[in-house]
């Protein structure tokens, strides 16, 4: 059998490749061509634009794929979202659909929109948030360039970002967040309940979610004598308790355990200064709780 997977073409692409690598996937891309070749003789890739894949997922043309919460909510696409994936281009971290303005606009909130122009590539999701604030205003499709559309052409986008720093860079400010959204792996309804494609899908799941838990971790082991353990652990911030194994001799263990990257050139020093001996620090790929 075959998982048919739709992956996102376009910015979400290189940190979705680089995620499913880590997790154990590895595609290759042929220049021009929207067919990755898997490793995985399991799985059958397409890449297209993240805003069509909950669609086609959702019409049985895919069995599964990785999309944005908004993409999904935007196309009104019933289907099975297995597991959220907390990554972006650039970052691990969510997404926000926000309304911006130019800097000197006299707009300050979302009633300030009534009867104004808005341009956004997620017309729904825009429609949406509106009514929810009671607020009539024109809604239009943007093809692109969006952020260079006021205040000539509109006057206010909705429009995606993850810091700001684009906007603020071409002299907008931001109003008010539309919503927040994460990467979701999904699947066809009918997909989901086949037995071989289920495990399939939960099991892909299971592995990049694993990849996304050891980004910015790294694994330690040590070794220390018996006498200075409690010591060595008040140090270590451990994901639950280090694994601790005697040597060879009663007086000598080695412990390892996994931590934050960042604060390893904080704890290093610390720990030779307790007694440890032999540190050595391992890169990971997936942490599985």
């Amino acid at each position: 059998m075959v998982l048919k997977i739709g992956l996102p073409k376009g910015s979400l692409q290189e940190a979705t490749l680089n995620l499913l690598s880590k997790a154990g996937f590895n595609f290759s891309i042929r220049e021009r061509s929207y067919f990755p070749a898997s490793d995985d003789e399991e799985m059958e890739a397409i890449l297209i634009r993240a805003q069509e894949i909950a669609a086609y997922i959702y019409d049985g043309v895919l069995d599964a794929g990785i999309t944005g919460k908004d993409w999904i909510m935007e196309n009104g696409a019933e289907v099975v979202e297995v597991a959220e994936l907390v990554y972006s281009k650039v970052s691990f971290r969510p997404v926000r659909w926000v309304v911006a303005v130019p800097e000197n606009s006299d707009i300050k909130s979302v009633q300030d929109l009534n009867g104004k122009r808005i341009a956004t590539e997620a017309v729904n999701l825009t429609k949406d948030y509106l009514k929810k604030h009671n607020v009539q205003a024109e809604v239009e499709f943007s093809w692109g360039a969006t952020e260079a559309k006021t205040p000539e052409l509109v006057d206010a986008i909705v429009e995606i970002t993850e810091s700001g720093s684009s906007l603020r860079a071409n002299k907008l400010r931001i109003v008010d967040t539309v919503m927040t959204s994460t990467v979701r792996l999904i699947a066809n309804q009918q997909s989901y309940k086949e037995p071989w494609k289920k495990e399939k899908i939960d099991s892909i799941a299971m592995l990049m979610q694993g990849a996304i838990h050891a980004s910015g971790k790294v694994g330690l082991k040590l070794n220390l004598k018996q006498r200075d353990i409690e010591k060595i652990r008040e140090i270590l911030p451990a994901m639950k308790r280090p694994t601790i194994s005697p040597l060879l001799g009663n007086e000598w263990v080695a412990l390892e355990t996994i931590v934050d990257e960042k604060i390893v050139r904080e704890i290093m020093p610390l720990l030779k200064k307790a007694g440890a001996e032999d540190i050595i620090e391992y890169p990971l790929n997936k942490v599985i709780y």
